[in-house]
């Protein structure tokens, strides 16, 4: 009797893992030009009653299930949001992953700095400060300048050549060209945190996007975030990195490029575990990877905090 108990409830689990592995994962199409929050995003062109696509990321990860996919709609305008994916909800199965698919769309962190909002310092040099401390960028018209690194700590600022700028006691230091004004170079700045903030997750794939201009990081996998896919991203000129995996995280990072970030282009912490595969690392004025615990592995080989730090 006792063994006839046991082959029920296993063909019941079995059963039960067969309807996990066959059921159909949702679609949820994203467009920021055609889209409406009030939609379903069924479809991936707008239509009458409920159907068409959603406007916005986060509606669509309010709709979104486990197991389900969000596709965005490049419509060569950026998205301006920062998302996060939580819990079991924005999870997935082997058989079946939560997918955000970002056709190479882009997410943008940046905001204009408005004219009135620069200071005079000293000859060409003007700053601004911007609200909400800790990373920062300069763009000009819409390319990352030049960086001069500083700290806090320095008791002057350091010198700046034309169209240079610098991150000193939470303000945006830059040397504008004689007889121009910052104005003059359409100034942007970061403005949003962080573009995917993953918590909790498991079994996601994030894939085929740009993520630009974030005063943080393009993703951050900030805790458990287990069996993580980042593949095909773009992540450039955001203020601290352009992945950053903490706490109990495992990432694997696939043919992405990370470049023109503020503190590090990939960025470790805690017991995070990373294998990075056919990746650019652009070590400019940050390092590639910057170790504070963990372990990375570069297509197969071990990196230790005394590598790859430029």
């Amino acid at each position: 009797m006792r063994m006839f108990l046991h082959v029920l409830v296993l063909a019941s689990c079995l059963d039960s893992l067969s309807l996990v592995g066959t059921s159909e994962a949702r679609v949820v199409f994203v467009s920021n030009v055609d889209g409406d929050d009030r939609a379903e995003g069924r479809r991936s062109q707008p239509a009458l009653g409920i159907d068409g696509p959603v406007r916005t990321i986060a509606k669509a990860l309010r709709l979104a299930q486990a197991g389900d996919r969000i596709v965005l709609l490049n419509t060569g305008l950026p998205y301006r949001e920062a998302v996060s994916l939580t819990g079991h909800k924005h999870s997935g199965s082997p058989v079946s992953p939560f997918i955000i698919e970002g056709n190479g769309a882009m997410l943008d962190g940046s905001r204009p700095i408005p004219a009135g909002a620069w200071t005079h310092h000293l000859g060409d040099v003007f700053y601004f400060e911007p609200t909400g401390l800790g990373y920062q960028q300069l763009f000009l018209r819409g390319r990352p300048a030049v960086r001069q690194p500083a700290v806090a700590a320095d008791v002057t600022l350091p010198p700046l050549e034309p169209l240079e700028w610098c991150w000193w006691q939470a303000r945006i230091y830059f040397r504008v060209e004689a007889g121009r004004l910052p104005s003059d170079y359409e100034p942007a700045c970061c403005s949003l945190r962080t573009a995917i903030t993953l918590y909790h997750v498991d079994h996601v794939i994030v894939q085929n996007l740009i993520l630009h201009g974030y005063q943080f990081d393009g993703v951050n996998a900030i805790d458990a975030a287990r069996r993580v896919h980042l593949n095909e991203l773009v992540c450039r000129a955001n203020g601290r990195s352009g992945i950053t995996a903490a706490g109990a995280s495992t990432v694997e990072i696939n043919a992405c490029l990370l470049g023109d970030n503020g503190e590090a282009q990939l960025r470790i912490e805690d017991y995070a575990q990373v294998h990075v595969y056919d990746t650019e690392l652009l070590a400019g004025s940050a390092p590639a990877i910057q170790f504070q615990g963990g372990e990375v592995t570069v297509d197969g080989q071990i990196e230790t905090s005394s590598e790859r730090k430029r």
